[in-house]
């Protein structure tokens, strides 16, 4: 009976060794090329990957998120660079953070399992998604955009000016996909995995604040002006309502960050009040 004990203790060893755990970050609206550097910043992509038990099992995907979701330069893009990342270090744990629309498209891929022969490994390998942010329902500012308003000329540099990641953003357009073409929200199947949200309510701009300056301040100031157009509970760019929209709420801002301080849109991509702290950590359970 003992050497049944350690056969057995032996056999789940070798199976808990064999788990690769990895992580990749997965951008929002716009075309990168380097998002590493430009759009989440090392300091974040760094301190979070680190919680790793090997902190090079990493990918920053860079791909063409103007696109609408199912493009092959959207979705087709991140299941190249996923499969080769998972092809190339053994992955057999896929933890996703996403932002903004980049939620989206993984849901895309999550909720298609058929539209692509590249899918269902992928969806096999992930553990759950981190969705920072994510516009799961949409926003009122990509109708504002579409309509040609002040937000196109003053806050391009957010929205990425008129094109078909915005247009698939439209309140009504989202609320189709969601009831149609995406899982995740009322009503709808659930994910096959995991989608967890984590929620900005609030965006604070004061000039004499030096919180208002961690992801830019100029940006926070933008976003503040935007909430005008938005509910309450908004991160300058998203409703609470839409981030909340799919999958499950991991955490409110203001309950989990230093200070309970909120995250604008652009904070919750970006080492502030110790959002990637708490990311890190989780790379361990």
């Amino acid at each position: 009976m003992r050497y049944l004990l350690l056969a057995a203790l032996a056999a789940l060893s070798n199976l808990c060794h064999a788990q690769v755990t990895g992580v990749a970050f997965v951008h929002g609206t716009g075309s990168q090329t380097n998002a590493y550097a430009d759009y989440w910043k090392p300091a974040f992509v760094d301190n979070v990957r680190g919680g790793l038990t090997t902190p090079a099992n990493y990918v920053v995907i860079n791909c063409d998120f103007t696109q609408y979701m199912w493009d092959s330069r959207a979705s087709g893009c991140l299941a190249t660079q996923l499969t080769n990342f998972i092809n190339a270090k053994g992955i057999t744990r896929l933890i996703v953070i996403t932002h903004s629309n980049g939620g989206n498209v993984v849901r895309w891929i999550m909720s298609n399992p058929t539209y692509d022969s590249r899918y269902p490994n992928i969806i096999s390998k992930i553990v759950r998604v981190n969705a920072l942010a994510p516009s799961s329902a949409g926003t009122p500012l990509a109708d504002a955009v579409l309509a040609g308003n002040v937000f196109e000329t003053s806050l391009g540099w957010l929205l990425g000016y008129q094109n078909d990641a915005v247009r698939q953003q439209q309140v009504s357009w989202m609320a189709q996909y969601n009831a149609q073409n995406l899982y995740g929200t009322s009503g709808r199947p659930a994910l096959p995995k995991t989608f967890r949200s984590v929620v900005g309510t609030d965006v604070d701009s004061a000039i004499w604040d030096s919180d208002s300056y961690c992801g830019g301040y100029a940006e926070n100031v933008g976003l503040e002006t935007t909430q005008w157009w938005l509910n309450s509970c908004s991160d300058g760019f998203l409703n609470c309502t839409s981030q909340s929209a799919a999958g499950t709420v991991w955490f409110q801002d203001k309950t989990r960050m230093a200070g309970a301080e909120p995250l604008s849109h652009n904070q919750s991509r970006r080492a502030c009040f110790g959002l990637d702290t708490i990311l890190r950590a989780d790379m361990k359970s």
